[in-house]
């Protein structure tokens, strides 16, 4: 069984104390950093291939190495504890069960990057694992692990934690910093990086509450150790969120060399009542979903990338037989035209457009062009120019393009009416379903949509038990009329 490095005191009940966290050799890599010279620090993140754990994947040792040397002006570090991504809640049960942890990997950050001032910028739904925080720092303060001098050492560092208002474009780093500054959270355009100019104009570092929470491992037992129980291009191990249709979810620990299939069948049992495996989204609902036979591949940042996906948060959510692809579709669309946060248009309308699309083809009121325009929407938000929406939500068509159409392969699945459209509810006899011929292939977009409406048509022909739709599989905050 592999090693537990975020995971070691989670069985324990007061393992958010400062004594807990002492007497299983916590701050012990403080002492040991403040030894070291800050460059040295840096140099040994990068050589741990330490990667950003929040859903960019960008070497964390080469970010902090971003910050202008010659700078005279204060420095931020600032820590993203937003995690508005629907289907990842990994950093909540960091915070309220491993806080020091947290405060730890914080001033050793600091010390490397030069700064004397750290913000958490927490969200704001997250009532309990703020408050265990604060508790938290209040400890480190009265322990003389933050403030002046700390332990002697002659640095300073003082942390404050700032709520977030429950925005999801607040989780990409110049949003974040918007609201941090008191503004509306909108994004930024980059360059200047905030590395160069970030919160309140300074140099500011920007990191994930699990990215920082593996600093001191590295100082503790040193980069070789750490990058060895990972891939060439990441080290360490991560924490996957496994939600969905799976006999155990929940935060699972794992080397980044576990695999998609692993982590269902071996660490979550497999799919719950022994059905068959649909689909999994690997990073987040900004991830594109993989089919079945695309899970063989490992976990890292690297890996659901070659399958035209992303690692993202590590927000893994598997879907069984019994789930409608349009249905999942629509409510990820829903989800994004409500956060958008409306500072660029295209992102702003598209999302909007695809989501009374989805609607009214999940609804059976569905236009034959609808599917056509649904794939050429995120082209105008994209197109060959990356620079048409400020933010990744917009330039990735996180927002604008639904993830479900991510895969060139679940594009041609959910326009087939066999697969996502009678998924959900019993199916006709096949003798007796005139759409059988063309539903296993779908050869052209204008058959498949003959197909939609003569399957609409065959279940307007069922019980109204029958025709019933289940609850939305994915739970999130519906937008209120």
């Amino acid at each position: 069984m592999a090693e537990k490095i975020f995971t070691r005191n989670f069985h324990l009940a007061d393992s958010h104390t400062l004594a807990r966290y002492q007497a299983t050799g916590g701050y012990t890599a403080l002492a040991k950093a403040f030894r070291m010279e800050p460059a040295a620090i840096t140099e040994e993140v990068k050589k741990a291939n330490l990667r950003g754990l929040g859903g960019a994947a960008f070497p964390t040792g080469v970010k902090w190495g971003f910050i202008p040397k010659a700078s005279t002006a204060p420095r931020y570090l600032v820590i993203n504890a937003d995690e508005g991504e629907p289907g990842t809640f990994k950093d909540r049960y960091l915070m309220e069960r491993d806080p020091h942890a947290l405060i730890e990997g914080m001033v050793i950050a600091a010390r490397a990057v030069g700064s004397h001032l750290g913000f958490v910028y927490i969200r704001g739904e997250y009532v309990q694992p703020w408050r265990v925080l604060d508790g938290a720092v209040r400890e480190a303060y009265a322990a003389g692990l933050l403030g002046k001098s700390i332990q002697g050492s002659g640095t300073d560092f003082d942390v404050v934690l700032h709520r977030g208002a429950g925005a999801y474009i607040c989780g990409e780093e110049t949003g974040l910093l918007s609201s941090l500054e008191g503004k509306k959270g909108w994004p930024k355009i980059k360059p200047p990086f905030p590395a160069v100019k970030g919160a309140f104009g300074n140099p500011t570092i920007v990191n994930n509450v699990e990215t920082i929470m593996a600093v001191p491992h590295i100082i503790n037992r040193g980069a070789e150790w750490f990058a060895g129980l990972g891939t060439k291009g990441q080290g360490g191990t991560r924490l996957y969120s496994v939600s969905g249709h799976v006999e155990k979810p929940g935060v699972v620990e794992a080397p980044v060399t576990v695999t998609l299939r692993q982590l269902i069948y071996d660490h979550c049992g497999g799919i719950r009542g022994g059905r068959k495996l649909k689909g999994v989204v690997p990073g987040g609902s900004s991830a594109a979903i993989l089919t079945p036979d695309e899970i063989d591949i490992p976990m890292d940042a690297d890996g659901p990338k070659s399958k035209g996906s992303m690692i993202g948060s590590a927000g893994v959510i598997v879907m069984d037989e019994t789930v409608s692809i349009p249905e999942a579709l629509m409510v990820v669309a829903r989800f994004y035209a409500h956060e958008s946060c409306g500072q660029c248009t295209p992102c702003r309308e598209s999302t909007g457009w695809i989501y009374k699309m989805t609607h009214r083809l999940v609804e059976g009121k569905g236009r034959k062009e609808d599917l056509d325009t649904i794939l050429e929407i995120p082209l105008g938000v994209r197109g060959p120019d990356p620079e048409r929406s400020t933010c990744l939500t917009g330039s990735r068509a996180r927002g604008a393009e639904p993830p479900c159409l991510g895969s060139p392969s679940m594009v041609r699945w959910s326009r087939c009416p066999r697969g996502p459209i009678s998924s959900r509810r019993p199916r006709p006899s096949e003798s007796k379903c005139p759409t059988t011929a063309i539903t296993r292939h779908c050869p052209s977009p204008a058959s498949a949509v003959s197909a939609w409406w003569t399957s609409r048509r065959c279940r307007a022909r069922r019980s109204p038990a029958t025709r019933r739709r289940p609850r939305a599989w994915w739970c999130i905050r519906r937008r209120t009329a």
